[in-house]
């Protein structure tokens, strides 16, 4: 890959509905970062796989070079558009929590694959009962910790990640699982109420999910 110029072109690709890509999306219109936004059809999908690093999205395009996985994106983003850490202690605690909220996340895609309803019932039930109030719970106190932030009691990379992130979770399980938690939820909204992101949020194109 090439080093980006000193003003890189961005062109960014996703399926044409929040998942992973929101939170990307949200950081990018944070930064006031002009992109591409390349929506591909899940019906066109197979013939763009290929195409892609291997072969998933979402990939960010920097001039002619190709980047991938997620979180990587937005911690790279993250420090462009000044929402990373002021040491290497609070990078650790950033990248922490960002590992939490993606290892969460794969605990519901785990849920939502299974094709067993009574399996899928049971798994549901455990995810309620412990996956939820583990994760959750301890996201939640960091927020209560932290004046309404994630980490170090000020907005970073990893709130933008939160706010985008959470609408999948909802998808994955069914329901709002953050709904009883107050601190997670005005995290979320002291995000979306950020004036480039909240313009973001009225005009994107509306999408099922």
């Amino acid at each position: 890959m090439s080093e980006p110029s000193e003003n890189p072109t961005y062109k960014f690709y996703y399926f044409n509905f929040r998942g992973l890509g929101e939170p990307i999306r949200l950081l990018l219109a944070y930064g006031g970062i002009e992109y591409e936004d390349v929506r591909i059809p899940k019906e066109e999908w197979p013939e763009h796989k290929p195409t892609m690093p291997l072969h998933q999205m979402p990939v960010l395009e920097i001039d002619e070079s190709r980047v991938y996985q997620h979180v990587s994106i937005l911690r790279y983003l993250g420090k462009k558009v000044g929402l990373s850490g002021e040491s290497d202690w609070e990078n650790l605690q950033i990248d922490m929590v960002a590992d939490i909220m993606n290892e969460f996340r794969l605990k519901l895609v785990g849920v939502y694959q299974e094709t067993d309803e009574e399996i899928k019932a049971k798994k549901l039930e455990d995810i309620k009962n412990e996956t939820i109030p583990l994760y959750l719970g301890k996201l939640d106190g960091m927020v209560e910790e932290n004046n309404g932030y994630l980490v170090a009691g000020k907005l970073t990379w990893v709130d933008v990640y939160l706010a985008g992130i959470s609408d999948l979770w909802k998808l994955l399980a069914g329901y709002d699982v953050a709904a009883d938690y107050s601190n997670l939820q005005n995290a979320i909204e002291n995000v979306n109420s950020i004036e480039t992101i909240k313009n973001w949020i009225e005009n994107r194109p509306e999408t099922e999910f």
